[in-house]
């Protein structure tokens, strides 16, 4: 069996992507997924890492997104004022956030450190959008 997955190009490619996933290169692991399920469309180990790579990417951008919202969020309030289009500004971002991160749909093996920053950042953009609201 273990000669199997050695020899056989397509269970190689899901090792090694395996690999990438677990040290959280989920691009890598996401393309080497892709290219052993290509060479075997039973090869349910690839399938498996594809979608969990495909999951773990869309954390990653929320995450990135979340810190450059925040960053901006920041620079608005910053200012002596904050007018009634800074105001909207910070409304719609929020927005853009909360809604997004409801379509994020964790499994059982999604990076649990992905799930809590995004679940931080979740909250903190609820909180901006209730003071917003008010």
């Amino acid at each position: 069996m273990i000669l199997f997955f050695l020899t056989n190009p397509s269970y190689e490619k899901s090792l090694e992507a395996k690999y990438h996933y677990e040290m959280g290169d989920y691009t890598e692991a996401y393309k080497l997924a892709n290219e052993a399920f290509a060479l075997d469309v039973y090869n349910r180990m690839a399938s498996t890492i594809m979608a969990q790579s495909k999951t773990s990417m869309k954390y990653e951008k929320y995450i990135k997104d979340a810190k450059q919202y925040l960053n901006e969020i920041n620079e608005i309030i910053a200012q002596d004022t904050v007018d009634d289009a800074g105001r909207s500004k910070i409304k719609l971002m929020s927005e853009i956030m909360v809604d997004s991160y409801v379509k994020l749909a964790p499994s059982v093996i999604t990076d649990k450190n992905l799930v809590d920053e995004a679940a931080k950042y979740h909250e903190q953009f609820e909180k901006i959008l209730e003071k917003v609201d008010h």
